[in-house]
């Protein structure tokens, strides 16, 4: 529908009244807006030329208008308001004009709603939103009518409520705008109630009574109606009355919820293998040992995370991948069978021939080596330095450093001698070197 920019001026045949009704009174389109009825026998024709006044309602804008117009399409003609087929014009266009004729036009306007959860869209010829609601109401159990946004505002294509406040529900709590007077945009609403918007938040227009906002709703009339009760009180020197005024309760609510989409990122441990070498010369009753310490990896996996009002509503993975590989642990066992524990010192030196050749030392290498420990310890397990508490055929210090051969190094002479062919392999390479250092220095 559209109307020309002198809708209600005056013009020669059709003359408004200087007096204007006051803006805005609900007026629905329901059979008894008819006092220009159809009249039977001349029709339209009857009244054509006649001066008549009849009141103009087009969207809630009042006019008494004087006119000779014989039928409420010349009339419409006549004030410059155009009508298609979305809007609805009571009574009909080829209706008959009278003295006393009411006739009210309402614009076709597109709503976007969500019904149930599912999103559609409709025409509609109510006055605003709370009408609205109350004709859509039989499409579903939940009706919301979906504000349009652009940048940081959000608009309707109907008022919210032409002759009462609204409720504004956001953040976990509802204030009621409007102070019994009418709220005329969803923007002007937002702004009394002091909301900004994001980007992405959504914005609604639902009934009050809605389960979802209703008691929201009511903390907040109750909320306005105690601020009533102050001022009057105020006004009265501080003397309560019995009539306190009260904001009258709001029939929609706008409804913003707060919608807020990042990526959320989740390291996932990932456990660590273990493999397990065999080696054939290190004793089989010895712990395993680690050569490579193994370590967890790292699997990052990044979801694109949408919350409403901070409720998960949609979550996409973005991302799954290993930002950080596992590493395997190696240990190794030994096979190798530890020699039984000899009963004299001769057998002792026996053992200590036989590891030596083990490890390649013999002729020179195990000339030097008897050689050694005879001046250590004279190749006695129990042998023990009662100045530095050095211990064994080898003279560990200390000698519980002998246990990494073997828990029982302090009986076991082929632990001892294992410890002890490992020390000087470490540090001199040969025994033969280990004999320099000794005779040298007087220890090795």
């Amino acid at each position: 529908m559209t109307t020309s920019p002198d809708l209600f001026e005056p013009t020669p045949t059709d003359q408004a009244r200087p007096e204007t009704p006051a803006r805005r009174p609900r007026r629905l389109l329901v059979a008894g807006i008819t006092a220009a009825a159809v009249v039977a026998g001349g029709g339209a024709a009857a009244y054509a030329g006649s001066l008549k006044s009849v009141t103009l309602d087009v969207d809630g804008e009042l006019r008494t208008v004087t006119t000779t117009a014989g039928s409420v399409d010349g009339l419409l003609e006549a004030q410059g308001v155009v009508v298609d087929t979305r809007d609805e014009v009571t009574p009909g266009a080829d209706s008959a004009l009278r003295d006393g004729s009411d006739v009210v036009v309402r614009s076709g306007k597109q709503l976007a709603l969500q019904v149930d959860g599912e999103r559609t869209d409709t025409w509609v010829t109510a006055l605003d939103a709370d009408e609205a609601l109350d004709v859509l109401s039989a499409r579903g159990s939940d009706v919301r009518i979906v504000a349009s946004r652009s940048g940081d505002r959000a608009s309707l294509p109907v008022d919210l409520d032409v002759d009462g406040p609204v409720a504004v529900v956001h953040d976990g709590t509802a204030h009621v705008v409007g102070d019994g007077t009418d709220v005329a945009d969803v923007a002007t609403a937002l702004d009394a109630a002091d909301v900004e918007l994001d980007r992405d938040d959504r914005v609604h227009v639902a009934d009050a009574a809605a389960k979802d906002v209703a008691k929201d709703v009511a903390a907040a009339q109750k909320k306005a109606d105690e601020a009533d009760e102050a001022d009057e009180a105020d006004k009265a020197d501080g003397a309560a009355t019995q009539a306190a005024a009260q904001t009258e309760a709001p029939e929609v609510a706008v409804v913003v919820q707060r919608v807020e989409t990042k990526d959320v990122t989740r390291k996932v441990d990932v456990e660590h293998k273990t493999t397990t070498k065999k080696d054939s010369g290190r004793y089989a009753d010895l712990d395993a040992k680690v050569t490579r310490k193994g370590s967890d990896g790292v699997r990052t996996v990044v979801h694109e995370v949408t919350t409403v009002d901070g409720k998960v509503v949609k979550k996409s993975k973005v991302s799954d991948e290993v930002t950080k590989k596992p590493v395997t642990e190696v240990r190794v066992k030994g096979t190798k069978k530890r020699p039984s524990t000899p009963t004299s010192s001769g057998s002792t030196r026996d053992i200590g021939r036989q590891m030596a050749a083990a490890r390649g030392w013999s002729g020179s290498q195990w000339s030097c080596l008897e050689s050694l420990w005879t001046k250590e310890s004279g190749w006695d397990a129990s042998a023990q330095n009662p100045s530095s508490g050095a211990y064994g055929i080898p003279q560990s210090l200390p000698g519980s450093k002998m246990a990494t051969a073997g828990a029982d190094w302090q009986t076991n002479p082929a632990t001892q001698i294992e410890w002890g062919l490992g020390y000087i392999s470490g540090r001199y390479g040969t025994p033969c070197a280990a004999w320099g250092h000794s005779q040298s220095v007087g220890w090795y």
